[in-house]
């Protein structure tokens, strides 16, 4: 996550600018905030911050500050003309002197907003690159009547030049039409945005990093994951590392020297420990050094603040490698860690208990420790949209020999629930009055404890077999992953344990989760994809794939029907039992996809079930939702931290404030965490 002395600068440029709403604050905090396209931003507030210690506050701020130094990092790996992009449309919004109520102006306003909440020009969720509502024509008279001091320009190139470059990547459909294509039958690098790659196709770099790979080795290191993999003009292959004296070094500089800055404040040894070893790896990019951090950070299991920061997860790279850079910083609310601990100190019973075949179970579970966090700022890969839950490390042996730290997030699903409050949605798309009443009782704690199976338990579970890689499913690695840990979840959601642990009230409750899943993965997801287009990205796969292979090899039994009432259609569960059944028999056979590598079954599993889309029911779902006039993606704008200094300039106290507006914010972030050249080959 990121967080000078151009502050000045910026605040006259967003006097000129037509800004967002700003949200009331403490007593009359208000979650929702303003929209545009197909998205709203929310708030979240940082409950508790106020009650934590001085030097508690102070590290969390110094976090804060290294999380927000690495925004630029996100932008380029999304794709190689996205600083320059964006720096040419924030220009255009602070700094244009033409009609600003020209429709143009207008939906560049919107495009921008986009371009902010994707980190870069490709939706966030679906891939799919942005259409301008605006001319071509428009966009170069706006850049060519800007000063040239305010674009992004090469050395020797002119205004007119840079427009020649940037066009196409905006305006013509053809070039990047995508930032991560995992259509099957096609080159996933050739045909996919990112810039994780230059001049290299799928099977060069496969190739690649197979000669790489120890297949022997118990202790094998994450490869490729931090790293840009280039082709030389001779056609070598090489890495370019993201380190300190490397790519994104004047990032990571910054990142390293903030998290330096928090250092002393660290609540105890080990966190010094896992600060130490982390810059470490920033500055050396050894990939075993990243191991010993990571083991080092699910070891520190007693500090409250906790900290992500670095090359986490690989949704965003086809090959499902290279790991796009994210943070956040957090502490554990200690009431609902209650919750989770009662889960974590379970999960042998779990896994000795799970459907799965006893080869891919773990003989002895190791060290999942899960907390409910509060999140205290949100950066990178985790900004403005971010996850709910997270479980790490992703190593597969550091996580069987020294466990892995599961969160919920708790904050961040109150913000979500409180925004969804009386919205029509469950209305509209549940079948009847039972179903609505089930998931008024039950749907926000038993979403809430399917999130903590998913991160604590699910991603925990089962063991690879010896000598299948990490890696050896390929561009379904990622959506195999995340059905495993969904259900697993499912499974477990509807067990009686659940109920003896005191953690759902009565045996009917895992139903409003079973009705909200299955409705979901049939046929609401559907409202966040362009009518003609595929499911793409991976968690709306993992949830199309369980929910249609149930309702497939349930069809028989009539365990779930598709109803056609009023000429709608409903998800209708007749046998909740069976359903659970067949979520059992489908968690074994992904835990043996997982555990054997067999990618076949991955493929034909996914592109049987996660892959199409019934073009009639896909236009019926999209006309019933835009009738709610909502927004199906959501995300959040950070707080502002504010130092208060006594006269001899000691840090005294931290305060919140709530009230930024998302251009605000974002313009802000441009200016004072720019760290990245923003042109950047």
């Amino acid at each position: 996550m990121k967080f000078n002395l151009r502050k000045m600068m910026v605040s006259t440029l967003l006097a000129a600018a037509p800004l967002g709403a700003a949200a009331q604050v403490n007593e009359d905090f208000v979650y929702n905030d303003e929209r545009f396209a197909d998205l709203q931003m929310l708030r979240y507030k940082v409950e508790g911050f106020e009650d934590l210690s001085l030097q508690q506050k102070k590290y969390i701020y110094f976090l804060t500050e290294a999380s927000l130094q690495g925004r630029d990092i996100l932008y380029d790996q999304n794709g190689k003309y996205n600083l320059r992009i964006r720096k040419v449309l924030e220009s255009i919004y602070t700094d244009y002197q033409g009609n600003r109520q020209s429709d143009d102006f207008k939906a560049l306003t919107v495009y921008l907003k986009r371009v902010w909440f994707s980190n870069g020009i490709h939706h966030h969720y679906g891939s799919e690159k942005f259409v301008p509502g605006f001319s071509e024509k428009f966009f170069r008279q706006a850049v060519m009547s800007l000063p040239e001091t305010k674009l992004p320009l090469a050395e020797g190139q002119s205004a007119a030049e840079l427009c020649d470059v940037i066009c196409p990547v905006i305006f013509d459909p053809q070039v990047m039409p995508k930032r991560v294509n995992q259509a099957d039958g096609v080159d996933l690098l050739l045909t996919s945005a990112e810039n994780y790659y230059s001049g290299v196709s799928q099977e060069e770099a496969e190739e690649f990093y197979n000669n790489q790979r120890d297949l022997d080795n118990p202790h094998p290191v994450m490869t490729g994951m931090n790293s840009r993999l280039v082709k030389d003009s001779d056609g070598t292959l090489r890495e370019v590392r993201w380190t300190a004296n490397g790519l994104y070094g004047q990032s990571i500089a910054r990142i390293i020297y903030w998290l330096q800055k928090a250092r002393p404040y660290a609540e105890n040894e080990k966190q010094q420990q896992v600060i130490d070893k982390l810059i470490e790896f920033y500055q050396t990019g050894d990939l075993h050094t990243f191991d010993e951090y990571s083991i080092l950070w699910v070891g520190d299991v007693d500090s409250r603040v906790d900290f992500v920061n670095g090359f986490i997860e690989s949704y965003g790279d086809p090959l499902g490698l290279k790991s796009s850079w994210e943070s956040i910083v957090n502490f554990k609310d200690l009431d609902a860690t209650k919750r989770t601990e009662t889960l974590s100190r379970n999960a042998q019973w779990f896994e000795d208990h799970s459907p799965c075949d006893p080869r891919f179970k773990k003989e002895e579970v190791k060290g999942i420790t899960a907390k409910v966090i509060t999140a205290a700022i949100l950066a990178g890969d985790l900004y403005p949209s971010t996850a709910i839950g997270i479980n790490l490390p992703n190593s597969d042996w550091v996580r069987k020999e020294h466990g892995s730290k599961s969160v919920t997030i708790g904050n961040l699903t109150d913000a979500y629930n409180k925004a969804a409050r009386g919205n029509g949605f469950t209305q509209e798309f549940a079948y009847g009055a039972e179903e609505i009443a089930l998931m008024d009782k039950y749907g926000d704690l038993t979403d809430d404890l399917h999130t903590d199976l998913h991160e604590c338990l699910g991603h925990g579970s089962g063991k690879l077999l010896p000598g299948v890689s990490t890696d050896t499913l390929k561009a379904y690695g990622s959506t195999i992953e995340e059905a495993r840990a969904d259900i697993f979840g499912l499974y477990y959601i509807a067990d009686d344990k659940l109920v003896e642990l005191g953690l759902v009230p009565d045996k009917d409750a895992y139903k409003a989760q079973y009705y909200s899943y299955m409705m979901n993965g049939l046929m609401t997801q559907l409202v966040r994809i362009n009518l003609g287009n595929e499911i793409e990205e991976a968690h709306m796969r993992n949830r199309a794939v369980i929910a249609r292979w149930a309702y497939d090899h349930g069809r028989q039994d009539n365990v779930v029907e598709m109803v056609k009432r009023d000429g709608k259609t409903y998800v209708k569960i007749n046998d909740y039992a069976r359903l659970r059944d067949l979520f059992g028999e489908l968690l074994a056979e992904i835990q043996r996809i997982k555990s054997t590598g067999d990618f076949e079954a991955a493929r034909s599993l996914v592109e049987t079930y996660g892959v199409k889309i019934d073009p009639e029911l896909h236009k019926e779902v999209l006309d019933r939702y835009t009738r709610l006039n909502l927004a199906p993606y959501k995300g959040f704008i950070n707080p502002v931290y504010t130092v208060e200094k006594d006269a001899n300039g000691e840090i005294t106290d931290i305060k919140l404030d709530y009230t930024e507006a998302y251009d605000h914010q974002m313009l802000r972030y441009s200016n004072d965490y720019a760290t990245l050249p923003y042109v950047n080959e």
